[in-house]
C-alpha cells in the first residue's frame, strides 16, 4: 500500500519509519501542505495522511478521488479542516487519532499558566543578562483560584486533575458531564456562570459551529477584569480581533495560546528571516502579557508514539477491511 504523508517534518518521518519497518507500506513524505493545488501529488497512492493545517476541502477531495485515493488518515484528533460530506460523496473513508496522551496537552496548558503567572520566561532572560531585579515579576498564588474548564473530554479531565493538585476551585462546562470529575469535586455550571466566576479560563473543546469564536466581545464582557485565558485546543475558538481589544482594555490580564486562527500560514515553519504579513500575530506578540507557542502542546515522545501507532493501525484496519474504530462519520 502506497501512502502519501503531507505537511511532513523530520520528526514525522522519523516516527513513521520507526514503527512501519515491519509493514508492507511504501511511504512518500511531502513537506508541502495538502490543498487543492498540491492534491495532484496524491496520484499513484492509495492513502493520504494529513495533519491539522492541511486544507482537505471539497475541491481537494475531488482531486483525491480522481487520483484513486480511498482513505484519508488524519494523524490528529481534529477534523474540522476536512469536508466529511464530500469525502462520503466520493466514497473516501476518513479516520483520525481521537486521543493521544491527553496529559501532554493538559501539562502544556499548565506550563502556559505558570509561565504567564510567574513570568519565568522573562526572569530567565533577565538573569542571563546579569539583571537580578524582581521588578514587575510578581505573580499570584494558584492555590484558591477559580479555574473554569471549557470542555471536559480526556484532555479536560487530565487538566482538572493537575489543577486540583494546586488547590484550585474547579468549575466546568460541557454538553456531557464527566462523572469522574463530579466525584473529584468539580462543579458543572452553565457557560455564563463559569465565565463570570473564573480567574483562569482554559479551553479544551473541539471546533464546530457552536464553539467557533466562543471567546468574543460578548463573552469577554461576562468575565472578570484581568482574567487569564488559555487555549491549547483550536485557534478559532477565540475571535482574535476581540481578544486584542480585550487585551488593550485590560479585560484580559493574561493570554496564553498554543493555537491561532490563521496558524496554517505560520506555525511549524521557521520564519525568523521573513517579514511576517499577519498583523494580528504581530500585535499579539507586542503585548507583554501574551504568551504564544506554535502548536507544540501535543509534542512529546509519548504522544508522537501514540499518534504514529494509531495512524498505522487505522491504515492497517482499512487495508484488511476490518471495522474502522476511529472513522469519522
Amino acid at each position: 500500500m502506497k501512502i502519501a504523508v503531507f505537511s511532513t517534518k523530520p520528526y514525522d518521518q522519523e516516527y513513521f519509519e520507526k514503527y512501519s519497518s515491519n509493514n508492507d507500506y511504501s511511504f512518500s513524505f511531502f513537506e508541502t501542505a495538502l490543498n487543492k493545488t498540491t492534491a495532484n501529488l496524491s496520484e499513484g497512492f492509495d492513502v493520504i495522511c494529513a495533519f491539522v493545517n492541511d486544507k482537505v476541502d471539497k475541491d481537494t477531495i475531488e482531486v483525491l478521488a480522481n487520483n484513486g485515493i480511498r482513505l484519508i488518515a488524519m494523524r490528529c484528533a481534529g477534523f474540522n479542516n476536512v469536508d466529511i460530506q464530500s469525502a462520503k460523496d466520493h466514497q473516501i473513508k476518513v479516520v483520525r487519532v481521537p486521543a493521544y496522551s491527553p496529559e501532554a496537552v493538559a501539562e502544556h496548558s499548565v506550563a502556559l499558566i505558570m509561565t504567564l503567572n510567574r513570568k519565568t520566561h522573562k526572569a530567565y532572560n533577565r538573569v542571563r543578562e546579569g539583571n537580578f531585579s524582581l521588578k514587575n515579576l510578581i505573580g499570584f498564588n494558584l492555590h484558591g483560584k477559580v479555574v473554569g474548564v471549557i470542555g471536559t473530554g480526556q484532555i479536560g479531565i487530565a487538566f482538572c486533575k493537575i489543577m486540583k493538585g494546586f488547590g484550585c476551585r474547579l468549575l466546568a462546562y460541557d454538553i456531557a458531564e464527566a462523572e469522574a470529575l463530579i466525584e473529584m469535586g468539580v462543579e458543572y455550571l452553565p457557560l455564563e456562570e463559569v465565565l463570570q466566576q473564573a480567574d483562569i479560563i482554559s479551553l479544551h473543546c473541539p471546533l464546530n459551529q457552536s464553539t467557533k469564536h466562543m471567546i468574543n466581545k460578548a463573552s469577554l464582557k461576562q468575565m472578570k477584569a484581568g482574567v487569564m485565558i488559555i487555549n491549547t485546543s483550536r485557534g478559532a475558538l477565540i475571535n482574535t480581533s476581540d481578544a486584542i481589544e480585550g487585551l488593550t482594555q485590560k479585560k484580559i490580564g493574561y493570554l496564553g495560546i498554543d493555537v491561532y486562527e490563521q496558524e496554517e500560514n505560520l506555525f511549524f515553519e521557521d520564519l525568523s528571516e521573513s517579514i511576517i504579513q499577519d498583523d494580528d500575530i504581530l500585535r499579539l506578540n507586542s503585548f507583554p502579557n501574551v504568551l504564544i507557542t506554535s502548536h507544540q502542546a501535543y509534542f512529546t515522545k509519548e504522544a508522537m508514539d501514540q499518534i504514529t501507532v494509531i495512524t498505522l493501525n487505522n491504515i492497517r484496519a482499512f487495508e484488511k477491511e476490518e471495522p474502522l474504530e476511529n472513522e469519522v462519520v
